[in-house]
Formats: structure tokens, C-alpha cells, sequence
């Protein structure tokens, strides 16, 4: 198993446009390619309160490649994120890291 972690850090004001993106749009997606969340996230106290951290799920990094590029591919994707983003930008930058379980990982 290979956890994927991922922050969104939104331009300022648009941290609900994000929400409403995942929640409408993205999810959908997701459920579509067998993309697996593991949660969503965001921050009541830290150094940014405009992010939106999350965690995927996958089998290998083979398999992430495959259905990643596949969702970041779909016409009706690129077409519903264009839309969402008519007004101006949300995100300004992403992070993501992947992440592998300690042998006395609770998560394995």
C-alpha cells in the first residue's frame, strides 16, 4: 500500500470554491477511475488556513499512474475545472508527497 498525501493551498477567499469543486465535480472522478480516498482536510490553526489537505490510497505506484493520468485526462474533468475557475484561479500551488506504512503502522 502507498498512501498518497496532497495539499491544495487556495488564493485567498477561494478555499470554498475548492471545497465546492471536490464535493460537486472531483469526487465523482474519482468514484469513476477507482480513485480511493482516504480523508479530506482542512486547517483550523496552522501556518495556512486556506489549505485543503487529503489522502489517496493505492495498491502501487503503477496503479496510481495509471488512473491518475486517466482522471487528469477526462475531457469532462479539464471541462469542469476550467468552469469552476471562469472567475480567476483557486489553487495557487500544490504538494504532494507519497507516503509507505512502518511495520508498527496502525494504517498497513
Amino acid at each position: 500500500m502507498i498512501l498518497e498525501m496532497r495539499v491544495y493551498y487556495c488564493a485567498p477567499t477561494r478555499l470554498p470554491a475548492l471545497l465546492d469543486r471536490f464535493r460537486n465535480h472531483t469526487l465523482g472522478f474519482f468514484d469513476k477511475y477507482g480513485i480511493e480516498q482516504v480523508g479530506f482536510w482542512t486547517t483550523l490553526i496552522g501556518s495556512d488556513n486556506h489549505t485543503l489537505g487529503y489522502i489517496l490510497k493505492w495498491n502501487s505506484m503503477a496503479e496510481r499512474e495509471e488512473r491518475w493520468n486517466a482522471f487528469q485526462a477526462d475531457s469532462d474533468w479539464i471541462a469542469a475545472r476550467a468552469e469552476t475557475e471562469r472567475e480567476r484561479p483557486i489553487v495557487a500551488r500544490v504538494e504532494n508527497s507519497f507516503l509507505a506504512p512502518t511495520d508498527f503502522s496502525a494504517l498497513r
